[in-house]
């Protein structure tokens, strides 16, 4: 590996899997199928750890995505704010397969957020009072009830961009920006996969959303499914 800290482009998904070990806590990026780092999902699965706990929005869908995960059950426990029509995270989930820690999505995205920022736990209104509040500290806040959450940080994050540099400065195509970037400054050490790999200083600095300090591995991947759902409203013509 080449010791140029301005480069930190590896040559394939493999190589800049092999840090991985079981019983992992992996931050995976994407929101629903959207944003997903589909070849490193598919290279974990090769990479053959297991006992992994895997947090994500909803960890898949229709099949795709992060399902490959549960179906090749590696995954210990699921730490998402969404289950959906997952069927395969359900069925997991009703037969004990996989635990499932189930956390509101903003609180979700802030124990990360915190996390990232060296904030240990935060108060917040959200849950309070409801099967959320269960084993966890509450507090009166100026008239108002709150929980204490704690932060969520990760052995690595599995991040999705369109454009980056090889020092890892990065750009996410539109909602595809979802959880990745918070994810990356979450994580020990930040594997992203783009779609497009510039060379230093082609991206202006203000167009950069998320800075290369936070990534640790660039894999540059140009072809993807990028699967998308859709919701039928009405048929066409009708």
């Amino acid at each position: 590996m080449s010791h140029d800290h301005n480069d930190k482009v590896i040559a394939s998904v493999e190589a800049a899997l092999a840090p991985l070990r079981d019983g992992m806590t992996i931050l995976c990026g994407g929101f629903g199928l959207s944003g997903n780092p589909e070849a490193l999902i598919k290279g974990v699965v090769t990479r053959g750890v297991r006992d992994l706990t895997l947090v994500s929005n909803n960890a898949g869908n229709l099949g795709k995505g992060l399902a490959l995960w549960l179906r090749a059950g590696i995954i210990k426990k699921v730490i998402c704010s969404y289950i959906g029509g997952n069927e395969d995270l359900h069925t997991r989930m009703a037969s004990g397969e996989v635990q499932v820690e189930i956390t509101p999505q903003g609180t979700l995205a802030e124990r990360m957020r915190a996390a990232g920022a060296g904030i240990p736990a935060f108060f917040t209104p959200t849950g309070a009072g409801t099967v959320v509040e269960e084993g966890k500290e509450a507090r009166e806040i100026d008239g108002r009830r709150y929980i204490l959450e704690k932060a969520l940080p990760g052995d690595v994050a599995l991040v999705r961009a369109q454009k980056a540099d090889r020092f890892g400065n990065l750009r996410f195509w539109r909602t595809a920006r979802n959880f990745n970037p918070v994810m990356a400054t979450a994580a020990k050490l930040s594997i992203v996969e783009c779609d497009e790999l510039l060379d230093n200083g082609a991206i202006d600095p203000d167009d950069v959303h998320l800075a290369g300090i936070y990534v640790h591995r660039i894999v540059h991947v140009p072809e993807h499914e990028n699967a998308f759902e859709f919701r039928t409203v009405r048929k066409r013509g009708a």
